[in-house]
């Protein structure tokens, strides 16, 4: 790691490889040989055009990705998709069953109450979110139009270790923002897939939309035109101007994931990253992991000393030593390691190296 560059655990936008970076850098002002930045040129380009069509190959390719789902990148954010996902699926029956493990999700279903009726098949917030409900937890109905979950808790560090079984004809739901790209999905099972792309994708700005069309062209009346996969799906994204830099960042970003190895070498690393903090905090008397084992995430792990003033010195130290962004959502307090496909190993071995130090030391 470079002297000047620091350790940054940030939940997102969070860090990205340096070999994205400088080639990124060293085609910013003339891109393939165009005169210009891919930051100034028209989305209608053939330059512009190879890009986007390279992006949406690559990620078809390393997901593995069916025929029968239409690749979006929209803006907006993965908030958006709250709205837009029950102005195109709910229709069908009215009702939707939502599990609410999280922030997010809880947000998600708040948006689609205002589109049908909304059912919680699931709930983790009598005990903070801390865990993930097993299949047997989950309450669902063969009438839904669809099963939404949130796969990964970026502010509970929570994560689905399973895939949710909903009853035949209910397609799942799915925001996959923070665990995108790091292993393999079961397509068959899914409506739509979503992913804000500034933790393990591209800088904020894109959205990664997969959606299954046999469930295109249903969206409610009162959907503007923006809100409509389908009207999507015939722009091919580009029903207006599209986050065309952030589409060639993660086209780089696709690119450094298959050099590496593709999703096997990025769910290796995630495994190697997560279980150097765990094993921290399972053998410390005095960091605790706040989400309960066997719902812990691989993206982001949050732990408390149970003393604020300990944290925030702990924080405080941390940024000493170069590693910055480790302190908990402003919801939550405590501290939160996002250790996405981005961030190397060293990195995350210096925060567990210091939190040991830091425990010796009182």
């Amino acid at each position: 790691m470079p002297k000047d560059r620091v350790f940054n655990f940030a939940a997102g936008p969070s860090t990205m490889p340096l070999e994205v970076l400088r080639e990124a850098q060293s085609e910013l002002l003339n891109y393939g040989e165009t005169g210009m930045s891919v930051m100034e040129m028209s989305h209608r380009s053939k330059a512009f055009q190879a890009i986007h069509e390279d992006t949406k190959a690559r990620l078809r390719a390393l997901l593995k990705v069916p025929e029968d789902f239409e690749i979006l990148f929209l803006q907006g954010g993965a908030t958006l998709q709250f709205a837009m996902v029950p102005m195109n699926l709910i229709g069908r029956t009215g009702k939707a069953d939502y599990a609410v493990t999280g922030s997010f999700a809880g947000k998600a279903a708040d948006e689609a109450k205002k589109y049908g009726e909304v059912r919680i098949a699931a709930s983790s917030k009598e005990k903070n979110h801390t865990y993930i409900p097993a299949q047997d937890q989950l309450d669902l109905h063969e009438d839904a139009s669809y099963f939404y979950y949130c796969a990964n808790n970026t502010i509970y560090g929570t994560e689905w270790q399973y895939t949710p079984q909903a009853p035949a004809g209910v397609p799942l739901v799915a925001d996959m923002s923070s665990d995108i790209l790091t292993r393999y999905i079961d397509w068959d099972k899914y409506a739509v897939v979503f992913a804000g792309a500034q933790k393990n994708m591209a800088p904020a700005g894109v959205t990664a939309v997969f959606v299954n069309k046999a469930y295109v062209g249903n969206a409610l009346p009162i959907s503007p035109v923006m809100l409509d996969y389908a009207a999507m799906i015939k722009g091919d994204s580009m029903h207006n101007t599209p986050p065309c830099w952030c589409i060639y960042m993660m086209d780089l970003m696709l690119k450094w994931i298959d050099a590496q190895g593709g999703i096997p070498a990025m769910e290796e690393r995630k495994r190697a990253r997560s279980k150097l903090l765990y094993d921290v905090l399972d053998s410390s008397s005095l960091f605790k992991g706040c989400a309960e084992k066997g719902s812990r995430s691989f993206m982001n792990v949050t732990f408390v000393t149970g003393d604020p003033e300990i944290d925030k010195r702990f924080i405080a130290g941390a940024k000493e030593r170069g590693i910055e962004n480790i302190g908990g959502h402003r919801s939550v307090g405590g501290m939160r390691a996002s250790i996405y496909n981005s961030m190397p190993i060293e990195g995350v071995q210096a925060l567990a190296d210091y939190m040991k130090e830091f425990e010796k030391q009182g």
